[in-house]
């Protein structure tokens, strides 16, 4: 408890940073959302006929995989908060609609009768009658949203929204756990909070509370003495923000990107570093965001501007190409291809190969003998493999292992990154997918098996840039070759070493990595 005391201690700017993001990014998507889904609940209380396919199109949206629907609104909207925020509110809008329209049509039909009788019109009897008792049941569905809101928001750091999902995320990457709490404690706290102050607006402008006798002189409400100043005051805080945010985006800068490891958010890092020192360009930084598809689907799209990839994973998941163990030829056609299809540059590599292989605890391998692939492939139906969700779907993963070494698990689970490394210590499972480079093979005291019919294909890491971001800047490109070759096997994993196993930042990392090879002061 005190290591996790000393985090907070330590990173109380950023951790104050990420939960502002947290709480602007889920206060606007629950307005939204409300302002979407009361008139939508409305309506269809009205025309009663739209009510089944307005509320099983919420509940479609509701039985969408969030991450999945993040994954299919990339292409047409990018990256950031936008993703983020139409996520959010597709998921809320199934309560305030449902609770909206049952609260409105559950009101007694005499009361309705009576109202029509004394005269009133359809729009009075709605403001007068119906939306005053149905309040608290539409209020209960606001609830629902805004908590989960909270929860879901986490989420939006697998698009570099922000929020305490960074931390989340990135404590799962580099199996910390203080970073992990550090993120969802006050995710937690937030949703309580919101809870409670929403459930304090709901009562104190409850219809019981109007109905209360004139007579008795009431204090202030909470609603109007605390709750409704604050989201007013989120609200402008929020505009105010964004507004500054696209007067900030205005100005000259580009931006750069990274997957959600560790060792490419400390390359992002480097890039923007490097890029701020020795060029008058403002740099943003989105990194820790998903996989291969997203951050290179934001790199077409002009979401971002560059960040490094791997000559394997660019011929085999990016262009679909055969598998080739000829680190030139590899190089040439990704540096072709990406120019011809995409009008992406690829730059001088940095020297290092973070070509994929396998792992096993010693007990393992003492087990059964493992020194290599093929010995591993003859007892692989009675072991478990603890793989990334990435490595068990592509061609230079367990589907071409099982065909090139007849490699067939007894069980495979698909995790993310950073929990490999927990399931194998915790006899989970019994391997693990891995790169040569990974900082937690040393920390796990885990055995690295060979390769030794050479399956996969050289991973060398290249900064990739886009021509349109080239043209505007041209400094760039002899900027980011000073890293050409600066970067060893063994440095990189030195790096990652530094940041999983020892707990250092990866905007530190980089920056000590440049100041050390005179790149910097």
């Amino acid at each position: 408890m005190t290591a996790f005391f000393q985090y907070i201690s330590n990173n109380t700017g950023q951790i104050m940073n990420l939960l502002g993001q947290h709480i602007y990014l889920s206060i606007i998507s629950v307005l939204i959302a409300i302002a979407v889904g009361v008139p939508l609940g409305i309506a269809i209380s009205r025309n009663q006929h739209f009510s089944k396919p307005v509320i099983g199109t919420a509940n479609v949206f509701q039985a969408i995989p969030s991450l999945a629907l993040l994954g299919f609104l990339i292409p047409f909207i990018g990256i950031g908060s936008t993703p983020a925020i139409v996520m959010v509110v597709l998921y809320s809008l199934l309560p305030i609609v449902k609770n909206t329209y049952t609260g409105l049509t559950n009101i007694d039909r005499d009361i309705l009768e009576a109202a029509r009788g004394i005269g009133l019109t359809n729009s009075q009897i709605m403001r007068k009658i119906q939306l005053p008792l149905a309040f608290p049941v539409i209020m209960a569905g606001v609830r629902i949203s805004a908590v989960t809101a909270v929860g879901l928001m986490t989420i939006a750091a697998f698009v570099g929204a922000g929020g305490l999902g960074y931390l989340v995320f990135s404590g799962v990457q580099t199996v910390d756990n203080n970073m992990i709490l550090a993120g969802a404690i006050p995710a937690c706290i937030l949703a309580l909070f919101i809870d409670f102050v929403v459930g304090k607006l709901e009562s104190s402008i409850s219809y019981k509370t109007k109905m209360a006798s004139p007579a008795k002189k009431a204090k202030p409400s909470f609603a109007k003495r605390i709750a409704l100043p604050a989201m007013i005051a989120i609200l402008v805080i929020g505009i105010g923000a964004t507004y500054a945010f696209n007067i900030a985006g205005a100005k000259e800068k580009i931006t750069i990107g990274s997957k959600n490891f560790t060792e490419s958010i400390i390359l992002g890092n480097i890039l923007a570093d490097l890029i701020e020192e020795k060029t008058d360009i403002q740099v943003e930084r989105k990194l820790n965001l998903g996989g291969t598809n997203v951050v290179f689907g934001a790199l077409r799209k002009g979401d971002v501007d560059a960040y490094v990839e791997y000559t394997g994973t660019g011929l085999v998941s990016i262009l679909k190409k055969e598998v080739s163990n000829n680190p030139d030829e590899v190089y040439q056609i990704v540096h072709d291809e990406f120019k011809k299809q995409f009008g992406i540059k690829t730059l001088k590599p940095l020297g290092f190969n973070n070509t994929y292989t396998l792992a096993v605890r010693q007990d393992t391998a003492d087990k059964y003998g493992l020194d290599t692939f093929s010995d591993l492939a003859a007892v692989s139906n009675e072991l478990t493999i603890g793989a990334t969700i990435e490595f068990t779907t592509r061609v230079d993963g367990l589907p071409g292992l099982a065909k090139d070494y007849n490699m067939n698990f007894g069980n495979t689970r698909a995790v993310d990154g950073g929990l490999r490394y927990t399931a194998i210590q915790s006899k989970e499972s019994d391997v693990i997918d891995a790169f040569l480079t990974d900082g937690l093979l040393e920390e796990f005291k885990l055995k690295v098996l060979e390769d030794d019919r050479q399956f996969f294909p050289p991973y060398y890491a290249v900064p990739i840039v886009r021509e349109e971001t080239l043209k505007a800047h041209p400094e760039l490109k002899e900027t980011l070759e000073l890293l050409g070759g600066k970067l060893t096997d063994e440095k990189m994993r030195e790096l990652n070493y530094r940041a999983d196993s020892l707990k250092q930042s990866p905007q530190k990392i980089a920056k000590d990595f440049l100041i050390e090879e005179g790149l910097i002061k």
